[in-house]
């Protein structure tokens, strides 16, 4: 609607690191996941450079929202200019721009100002999605200002794994596995409880509790986003284990000339306040990292053996 009321918000903070770097964590989106809480998934779908198209899942209050966005990134002048091309309802367009202004060499400030319409200028849904965007705005600000501060330590703050399992195995079957996730506690020695709630197709709420390797109790929740043509499904943690910060990963099914590779990939971060609490004093982020390897490798193989002899077994059946 041409006359209908333009909503506008502005957050700012400012942040303990150079303007370039806090710029750099802005205009790399694939990475939010593990930096900015509400942010679950996001797909790059085109780019060239300085112009890219963005498919995005968002925790919003207590649902998964996803849109298409564009955006425009301006290295030059610290911004990045974003536009909803497909909007999530109720919003019916949200513009914005991410701006940082240095203000010295190891300081900034971050301006992001979002500008939104909804559909009938509904007050209701007007300030549902202020509500929502104020929330998200918030904790993305707040969790870039604090991983900018640490940008010196960042490499050693953040993990990433990967293990491969090779089969010949039909890949619909592993993937049936992986993606009814509701039937683990049955098979995975180390899950003792899953709560799966699946809103919206492919969308999954998971609640889990299991076992660490020095077997004691935890339990973690998530959200996954599930492709069935691609034989994908990535997720992200929205309540970690303590000595993470963030955790999101992806199940990947890839077929080769003899066979599947069952792929799994994790990316962390580091809780860097919480590295001797849970690993003892002296302990730093090398031991938690390499602690975190063994415990994440070790649950994910025994997740894709698993799915294995489930697509075997439901084979010889067949």
């Amino acid at each position: 609607m041409a006359d209908a009321r333009v909503h506008h918000m502005i957050h700012e903070v400012v942040a303990a690191a150079p303007a370039g770097v806090v710029y750099g964590l802005i205009a790399d989106a694939t990475r939010w996941p593990l930096f900015f809480p509400p942010c679950v998934h996001v797909e790059q779908l085109d780019f060239d450079g300085t112009r890219e198209r963005l498919r995005m899942w968002v925790t919003a209050g207590e649902e998964i929202k996803s849109w298409v966005s564009s955006r425009y990134l301006d290295v030059e002048r610290l911004q990045v200019e974003f536009t909803m091309d497909l909007p999530a309802a109720p919003a019916e367009s949200m513009v914005g721009i991410w701006a940082v202004e240095p203000l010295g060499d190891s300081s900034c400030r971050v301006t992001l100002e979002h500008a939104f319409t909804v559909a009938g200028d509904d007050p209701a849904a007007a300030a549902w999605v202020e509500a929502a965007t104020v929330a998200n705005s918030s904790s993305q600000l707040d969790r870039l200002a604090d991983i900018a501060e640490r940008w010196a330590r960042l490499d050693d703050l953040v993990w990433s794994f990967e293990d491969v399992v090779h089969v010949n195995a039909p890949a619909e079957l592993v993937f049936d596995f992986l993606y009814r996730a509701e039937n683990w506690p049955a098979g995975l020695p180390h899950v003792n409880r899953i709560d799966l709630a699946e809103d919206a197709p492919g969308v999954q709420r998971i609640s889990m509790g299991s076992l660490s390797l020095d077997g004691g109790a935890h339990s973690t929740e998530s959200v996954r986003i599930c492709f069935p043509g691609a034989q994908r499904i990535v997720y992200k943690q929205t309540h970690t284990s303590p000595l993470m910060a963030a955790h999101s990963g992806e199940w990947s099914i890839e077929p080769d000339e003899s066979g599947v590779n069952l792929i799994s990939r994790h990316d962390v971060l580091l809780r860097e306040e919480a590295i001797e609490q849970v690993l003892g004093r002296g302990a730093d982020a090398l031991d938690a990292g390499r602690h975190l390897g063994e415990a994440l490798g070790q649950a994910s193989l025994t997740v894709l053996r698993h799915a294995t002899q489930y697509a075997l077994d439901s084979v010889r059946v067949l």
